[in-house]
């Protein structure tokens, strides 16, 4: 028996405060029930504890800045001990996500039949690829990595930062200094690769959120899938991203005819990775954030309100997670005063004080709280924050969209297989 699907509008909901650190509210030998109202998630639940919990199954164990115990967060995740991990992240496929459209994906749904994958994990926030991926790959925190969104301020600069591809950005590891799992495993020994595109070899992004693995990589989807299994052979960690259902689901909706095609594909993919494993390879399958579907009738373009980007220099972030940044002559706390009173409850929003004391961020150096912007606004239900001054029709027009804090995005999968 699978996970219950909750509803539209509790699954639009904000999640509860997910804090870091190693404890656990489940105990992996029971049977899982989803809390809507738990207030404690997080810590071994966390996108940011999955590689720390791989390093000791595989006995290695890496400790991070946030997670001091790699055994305790195995145990809590449920990780089997195994010689070989493969930990495949698939770019937008939120748990829901998964739930929702399970009849197309026989292996997820074979695996969702398993109680210890009845519960969803959380990413960070905001809930958006750039800052979960740095989550993932050093397992520690935004505050921390200093990667807070998909554009934030360059504190060299002054200017705004895009972190995709690092446009008017530092170098990667210049903005991102905490060490990648991937690097410490190395320096102790132990296999560790990654397996993605050929055009992500030597990114920005990957820099800074994976640096030390071994890249591995084949033009075809189905030859990369072959080379992951292959490495099943040799104790160690694999790590394999998968980017097509965020890619589909921004183009089209994450619900869309188009979209369903793609994830019945990665579903095959990831049957194929399983067919081909070695005996006891441990298979961990998650996610760097989920999906909603944005409503064109709650979609605010900021420029159209001049009340709403009045003191404000710059805006970062995205359109579920906006960062502003306030002119120097400008008090942040009348944008605040300003902003509530527009949106009421459609928004929360926060001074960068209550956000890094709220612990969104986790951890925060001085390095991060440089970049961070001076109000922090989250979209609540259905709504998208855009500025037509400086995005361009499209990009405010996205079907399907993340990077708030509703269970739809923030919930994650942390799906287990033991060949």
């Amino acid at each position: 028996m699978s996970a219950e699907i909750p509803s539209e509008n509790d699954l639009l909901q904000f999640v509860g405060n997910v804090k870091y650190g190693d404890f656990s509210n489940s105990a992996v030998n029971e049977n899982f029930s989803y809390d809507f109202n738990e207030k404690n998630l997080g810590g071994a639940l966390h996108i940011s504890s999955v590689l720390p919990a791989l390093s000791d199954a595989i006995d290695a164990p890496v400790k991070t800045a946030i997670h001091n115990d790699p055994h305790a967060l195995r145990e809590s995740l449920g990780f089997p001990k195994s010689n070989s991990a493969i930990v495949v992240l698939i770019d937008g496929l939120g748990y829901w996500n998964i739930l929702m459209r399970k009849g197309h994906a026989p292996y997820l749904r074979s695996l969702l039949n398993e109680s210890i994958n009845q519960r969803p994990i959380s990413t960070c926030v905001p809930s958006t690829t750039v800052a979960a991926m740095a989550t993932f790959g050093t397992g520690t925190c935004p505050g921390l990595t200093c990667m807070t969104g998909y554009t934030q301020k360059n504190s060299q600069t002054g200017k705004l930062a895009q972190l995709i591809q690092f446009n008017d950005a530092p170098d990667p590891l210049v903005l991102q200094q905490e060490p990648t799992i991937f690097e410490s495993l190395v320096s102790n020994g132990v296999r560790a690769d990654s397996v993605g595109l050929p055009k992500f070899e030597n990114t920005p992004l990957t820099k800074a959120a994976f640096r030390g693995a071994n890249y591995i990589t084949a033009g075809t989807p189905r030859a990369r899938i072959l080379k992951a299994a292959n490495n099943s052979k040799t104790p160690g960690l694999t790590y394999m991203y998968l980017r097509d259902a965020d890619k589909t689901g921004h183009n089209y909706g994450w619900d869309s005819q188009q979209w369903v095609s793609v994830f019945e594909q990665i579903d095959e993919q990831l049957r194929l990775l399983r067919a081909n494993c070695a005996p006891g390879t441990l298979i961990v399958i998650t996610a760097d954030h989920g999906m909603i579907k944005s409503d064109p009738n709650k979609r605010i373009d900021i420029a159209k309100h001049d009340e709403l980007i009045k003191g404000v220099s710059m805006v970062g972030g995205e359109p579920r997670s906006v960062m502003l940044y306030a002119n120097s002559d400008a008090n942040p706390e009348d944008i605040i005063y300003r902003w509530r009173e527009y949106f009421g409850t459609n928004a929360i929003v926060r001074s960068k004080k209550q956000a890094i004391d709220d612990g969104i961020f986790g951890l925060v150096n001085n390095r991060a709280e440089d970049v961070i912007g001076d109000v922090i606004v989250q979209a609540c239900g259905a709504y998208t924050i855009v500025d037509s001054r400086i995005q361009s029709d499209k990009a405010m027009s996205l079907p399907s969209v993340h990077g708030s804090m509703t269970h739809m995005e923030m919930d994650i999968p942390c799906l287990i297989d033991l060949v």
